[in-house]
This record gives structure tokens, C-alpha cells and sequence, in this order.
């Protein structure tokens, strides 16, 4: 089956303002998620790694890039499709509490 990898991007505030019932039942899509066989986790302080022409290893603490909303998570989904996995994850955290979600097609 397809895999993919999901970026999750929100913030406390967007979280906070989301209706109980609402993030609730993100969590739940996100149990849902794990049972299915998802990887998930809850994104930690990133280092950036180059080692150009494999002579010089070098690191930079922080993210590569930057967005309007920190990084929140990720996750690696399985589904039939990107129209499957576009719907598996339009239900969790960030998502639905003003935050948004990429999903990228794992090429094998």
C-alpha cells in the first residue's frame, strides 16, 4: 500500500480556540490512525546535517525552513491514494484547530 508522510503545523492558540468536542474527536482520528499502523510523534528541535562531497560533516541547530506556524508533528500513513490520505488526516489535531496539514507521496 502507498505511504505517506504528513506534516502537521499549529499552535497552542489555535488549539485553545477549537471547540472541546472538536479536538476531541481529533484524537480520536488520530488513535484511529495509530491503529491502522500509523507512525506518529510530536516534532522535538530539529539540527540541520551537511556533509558536502562526504568530506565535512557540518550541523546547525534549527529548522531548514521556516512557516508562519511551527512544526507540530508527523506522522507516516498508509492509504490506497493521495484522495485517502488527503481524508485520513483532514480529521486530526491540526488540521481542524487552525493549524494545516501536508501530506507527501513517499516515492519507492
Amino acid at each position: 500500500m502507498p505511504r505517506f508522510v504528513t506534516i502537521g503545523y499549529g499552535d497552542q492558540a489555535g488549539y485553545d480556540r477549537t471547540p472541546r468536542p472538536v479536538r476531541d474527536a481529533a484524537h480520536e482520528q488520530d488513535a484511529k490512525l495509530r491503529a491502522e499502523g500509523a507512525l506518529m510523534g510530536i516534532a522535538g528541535t530539529p539540527v540541520q546535517v551537511r556533509n558536502p562531497d562526504a568530506a565535512q560533516l557540518e550541523t546547525r541547530d534549527g529548522p531548514f525552513m521556516s512557516s508562519a506556524l511551527p512544526i507540530a508533528g508527523f506522522a507516516l500513513i498508509e492509504a490506497a491514494d493521495l484522495a485517502e490520505a488527503i481524508e485520513k488526516v483532514s480529521r486530526v489535531p491540526c488540521a481542524v484547530a487552525h493549524g494545516v496539514v501536508e501530506v507527501w507521496p513517499l516515492k519507492e
